[in-house]
């Protein structure tokens, strides 16, 4: 019998194929593993690659061109990119006028501010900016958050010269807070909000940024501070007998209805881009000059009346360096900044990608902020980049930043000499202008999309957007970052495992779930981790693996099949481990053995394998028992259940 025995062996050990020994990498110096880590982390597109090799005055002129791109691309600048810019200019102008003048009152702040946050702000990223599409100035949603985080802190009808130099000083730390992000290469911090809760809080913000212009488009007078669509409807209809007044809603709806007519036309027929970009203007000149022939005003029409003259005053000591609000304009500053980030990199991204070219985040973030910074200096609140705007811009055929130039141009000339003219414009066709600019916001295809590819990822988008329709702009925020970061830990702490089986006529192991034709290996369990092992899921991997092995013994019970004698760890997507996962893989193993069944590695990636080595967990269950792929594990483990009693 045992010379049958050892014969049987020697011919199956003959029989096994030659197996691949996992490699070990070598041993790192502990000072290159930091560099290397901080490297990638902070410095993964190697921004100094250009410095390498270079003479000392060619390294000087790299670095400035760096801060400064428009020293780089204006050499090769042609007339036919003017053109091209010129026409882009002149035209997100004529976008931008009356739309500035409208979100400055979503900030409650006087027409002017709007008007001044798109002269400066967009000189200043011309120079700096590396996007060659996005167009600088006010938006929405930023100056409806700013407005109303603002508004918490002073009310601007009660000390608005307090109220505007806290604006001022929120502009400067948001300036702050984006070149410190950037400088430092911490633009990964904007990620943290998930595509899916920006579209839920931009729609959201759409909503509530267009109930807000209800009051101006019924000629309301005496309207809630409140954002909340319970609170706004409220004030809405409690003044549906004697606060409503029909001239205002005439001009109101009538110049609406044009402007989403003109937006169709533009959205259907592309060549006709020049259409909804220059409606808003026209529903200007021609509103206020109704209002001036017909004296609207002297029937209840609520105007403009004065914006004042000139260009932008310095406000350098109107910002709080000191005192109570000098905390709370950093906080507001702060969060207002971040949102203008994830809106301006998101354009810029987006148009990059469609005429492809690369766009340098964390630069764009020391433009963004310097701009804020020397804005806050020259009375203008926060600016960003405007999708609408820059659609625009696009549209129009604009090839660099010298179309933000030629925008601020005509703000200039417009600040200048046009200002008087807008005294009779009503305040109806600025909230007419804003409800047809925001409706875009609302993109019901990217919702009903994200519904189909991931539930969680919809109920991110829901949640914050209903935090920001029925309670505020500042809860819809913070329910969307609350809800990434749960998402974020809840994929952390509960990684995904699987069942793999081998594909038919293949040497191929797959879930078993995915293709149902995959056939389990008798006597052998697979599992794969979908994760990095780390101390916040090392418990629960090894708790799901023994709960796969109890689910896996009962069914062979059942069935009267042979037990289960090896499991194989499939560990391809087990990027990392830290001493709280290698103190769970032995705790597994010591489970495992009171149960008789081997334990087995497939596929260690380096970071893993040296971790494992550096423990001595290969020498607790055998060097023998690490292979290089799962086919060479149940190769070599099928002979030896053979030979087992």
């Amino acid at each position: 019998m045992d010379i049958i025995s050892v014969s049987s062996s020697r011919r199956n050990s003959e029989n096994l194929p030659y197996v691949h020994k996992v490699g070990v990498p070598p041993k790192q110096n502990l000072l290159k593993e930091i560099a290397g880590t901080v490297k990638e982390t902070f410095f993964a597109d190697d921004p100094l690659r250009h410095f390498k090799d270079q003479p000392r005055s060619r390294k000087f002129v790299l670095g400035f061109q760096t801060v400064f791109p428009i020293f780089e691309w204006g050499r090769h600048y042609s007339l036919s990119k003017f053109k091209g810019d010129l026409i882009a200019g002149l035209t997100i102008a004529s976008l931008c006028i009356p739309q500035d003048i409208g979100y400055a009152k979503l900030a409650n702040l006087d027409p002017q501010y709007g008007l001044y946050s798109s002269f400066v702000p967009p000189l200043v990223y011309a120079f700096m900016g590396s996007s060659r599409d996005i167009a600088i100035g006010p938006v929405a949603v930023v100056s409806l958050l700013l407005g109303s985080l603002l508004q918490d802190e002073i009310d601007s009808s009660d000390n608005p010269v307090d109220y505007r130099r806290l604006a001022f000083t929120a502009t400067f730390f948001a300036g702050i807070t984006q070149v410190t992000l950037g400088f430092f290469r911490l633009g990964f911090f904007i990620d943290f909000l998930s595509h899916a809760a920006i579209v839920g809080f931009m729609a959201g913000s759409a909503i509530t940024i267009a109930l807000q212009q209800l009051k101006g488009l019924l000629g309301i007078k005496k309207f809630t501070k409140n954002t909340d669509i319970v609170s706004v409807m409220r004030s809405v209809w409690s003044s549906v007998h004697h606060g409503w007044n029909w001239q205002t809603i005439l001009i109101g709806v009538s110049f609406l209805a044009f402007l989403l007519v003109a937006k169709y036309i533009g959205k259907k027929k592309k060549k006709l881009f020049w259409v909804p970009a220059i409606a808003p203007l026209i529903s200007v000149v021609l509103s206020t000059f109704f209002v001036y022939i017909t004296r609207a005003d002297k029937h209840g029409v609520q105007i403009v009346k004065h914006i004042r003259k000139g260009i932008n005053p310095p406000s350098v000591d109107e910002i709080f360096f000191s005192g109570e609000y000098l905390a709370k304009g950093f906080r507001i500053g702060a969060v207002a900044g971040m949102i203008a980030l994830t809106e301006a990199v998101a354009i810029g991204r987006t148009f990059a990608s469609m005429k492809d070219y690369q766009l340098d985040g964390n630069k764009e973030m020391v433009a963004l902020g310097t701009m804020n910074i020397v804005g806050s200096m020259t009375s203008c609140y926060v600016a960003t980049g405007s999708f609408s705007r820059s659609a625009v811009n696009y549209m129009a055929g604009c090839h660099t930043a010298v179309s933000n130039i030629v925008m601020s141009c005509v703000v200039l000339l417009t600040l200048e000499l046009i200002t008087p003219l807008f005294k009779y414009t009503p305040n109806a066709i600025l909230a007419s202008i804003i409800i047809s600019a925001v409706i875009g916001l609302i993109d019901i295809e990217a919702a009903t999309l994200i519904w189909k590819i991931d539930k969680f990822d919809f109920v991110a988008c829901m949640g914050a957007f209903f935090g920001v329709v029925f309670s505020s702009v500042e809860i819809g925020l913070l329910i969307a970052v609350s809800i990434s970061f749960a998402k974020i830990l809840l994929q952390v702490t509960r990684p995904r495992t699987a069942i793999l089986g081998k594909l038919p006529r293949t040497t191929v192991y797959r879930n078993i779930l995915q293709y149902p034709d995959a056939t389990k290996v008798p006597g052998i369990l697979i599992v794969r981790v979908d994760s990095a092992i780390y101390f916040s899921n090392s418990n629960y991997v090894k708790e799901r693996i023994l709960r796969w092995l109890d689910d896996g013994e009962e069914g062979l019970k059942e069935n009267s099949q042979p037990r289960i004698q090896y499991l194989i760890v499939e560990m391809s997507p087990v990027t990392d481990i830290d001493t709280s996962g290698i103190h769970a893989l032995k705790e597994l193993f010591r489970s495992l053995e009171k149960r008789d069944v081997k334990l087995v590695l497939a596929n260690p990636g380096p970071v893993v394998v040296d971790k494992l080595h550096a423990s001595k967990f290969p020498e607790m269950i055998g060097e023998d028992r690490i292979f290089l792929t799962v086919a060479e594990a149940v190769l070599t483990c099928a002979p030896k259940m053979e030979l087992e009693p």
